[in-house]
């Protein structure tokens, strides 16, 4: 039987999609790798069903086999995170930040968080910053938060905890939001938190970056060091599905925030996702700790070897970075290429694919994020397709070719096809589905 024509073209722009990327260098800071075990279990018939509610408390029939795979998952990622208390229904790190000011504020109560021109995240901005559909115990529309932000050293790009705790101490803010789209070092949770509990603030830390770091032991642990609840998304530096999670410090949090998912901010809450949820936190329990080491290296390694090459990246004096990311300042550039678009858009013709952001300085020079002075990247893909540290220092030179010495981009491409042909299989993961539930099974 003929294909139809419209079939054939989605097969045949899906294919150039899946062809481009395994050509590439990935560096993108917020993306990352699903095992064939994740996606196994993402395409099962549980994409097709409804499940509102909490286990065992469902709107909807049907769930009695799914409660039992979000009540696996849920265990999973509390022995991950040492924590007593874990909600899986938000479907995104957005989603997972609304929960928590849906769940600890109300329409315009003071939030203090890092602006986005230094490294904050969209859903710290005012205009992005909003509770949910129950404000106040009443439905109603969604109203934002009042936003100000803390003070922050830009040029060591972390919060300035002095001014911060006078900052806190004077705003009195509802909630205090740690975590950044930028997270190169940990942030002062131990220093900020008693100053924010004096006061009666909800400290939340937003750890969509750096999960998987946190879950590996090898970044801060802001449950240890003081906040109340963290949130994040699970596709980043944890490489699961696309999806949110909201963990909290003590049982007591527990109602609000479940009342805050659902119906806050959440109905169906992509039960597959859960399912492959579960699947990625049993390998990150058997293979996290040793991925987010390499992750770390191969960032720092990945810093000095372009730094060598005279790429300047930002903090050298403090090795570049504690995480997966790098900030690159690429403004020496603008005369030859132009600012992060014109950069990012050659990266991308030779198959490096790393996106422009905003350097925290670059609102002092009046440009704005759609050009903006800095490149953003990210180890935490090239480490899940099995790249060490001595690949960095390859990875490097081709950005050298192409930025300094401006050899052709088709050029580099080639030669990143090349390379990325030596790593095609996914390292960190389980073989197949069933190995996975072998380890379940075990743990």
């Amino acid at each position: 039987m003929a294909i139809d024509p419209d079939h054939q073209k989605i097969r045949d722009i899906l294919k150039a999609h899946h062809e481009y990327w395994k050509n590439s260098i990935p560096l993108i800071a917020s993306e990352n790798l699903t095992s064939p075990s994740v996606r196994e279990a993402a395409i099962t018939d549980l994409s097709h069903r409804y499940a509102e509610g909490w286990i065992g408390e469902r709107v909807y029939p049907g769930n009695q086999y799914f409660d039992d795979i979000e009540d696996l998952c849920i265990k999973l990622l509390k022995d991950l995170f040492d924590a007593p208390f874990i909600d899986t229904r938000p479907i995104s790190g957005v989603v997972a930040n609304l929960t928590i000011y849906t769940a600890f504020a109300q329409a315009h109560d003071k939030m203090l968080a890092i602006s986005i021109p230094v490294g904050g995240h969209i859903s710290f901005g005012p205009n992005k910053a909003k509770t949910g559909a129950f404000i106040g115990g009443t439905a109603g529309a969604v109203s934002r938060l009042d936003v100000d932000y803390l003070p922050f050293d830009r040029y060591g790009l972390n919060i300035d905890v002095d001014e911060s705790i006078k900052a806190i101490r004077k705003i009195k803010p509802k909630i205090l939001q740690f975590g950044a789209s930028v997270f190169l070092f940990p942030h002062p949770v131990k220093e900020l938190a008693p100053v924010a509990h004096e006061v009666g603030t909800h400290v939340n830390y937003d750890a969509a970056h750096v999960a998987g770091l946190i879950a590996g032991s090898q970044f801060q642990d802001p449950i240890r060091e003081g906040t109340d609840t963290m949130t994040l998304s699970t596709h980043k530096t944890f490489p699961g599905p696309q999806k949110g999670i909201v963990v909290a410090a003590h049982d007591n949090f527990a109602e609000k925030i479940k009342t805050a998912a659902f119906p806050g901010m959440t109905s169906n809450h992509h039960l597959m996702h859960v399912a492959g949820l579960a699947i990625a936190a049993a390998e990150f329990k058997k293979f996290g700790k040793e991925y987010s080491k390499q992750v770390i290296k191969n960032a720092k390694a990945l810093g000095q070897a372009l730094y060598e090459r005279g790429i300047h990246v930002v903090c050298p004096e403090k090795d570049f970075t504690e995480s997966h990311t790098i900030l690159v300042d690429i403004t020496n550039f603008q005369n030859s290429i132009g600012l992060g678009a014109e950069v990012e858009q050659l990266l991308e013709k030779a198959h490096i694919v790393a996106n422009r952001n905003l350097l925290p300085w670059d609102i002092l020079e009046k440009r704005n994020y759609r050009n903006p002075g800095g490149i953003r990247i990210g180890s935490q893909e090239i480490t899940r397709l099995g790249m060490k540290e001595s690949d960095m220092v390859i990875i490097a030179e081709f950005f050298h070719k192409l930025l300094i010495k401006r050899i052709n981009p088709d050029k580099i491409a080639q030669e990143v096809t090349d390379f990325r042909s030596d790593f095609q299989k996914l390292h960190y993961a389980f073989d197949s589905l069933h190995q996975a539930y072998d380890f379940i099974e075990i743990i």
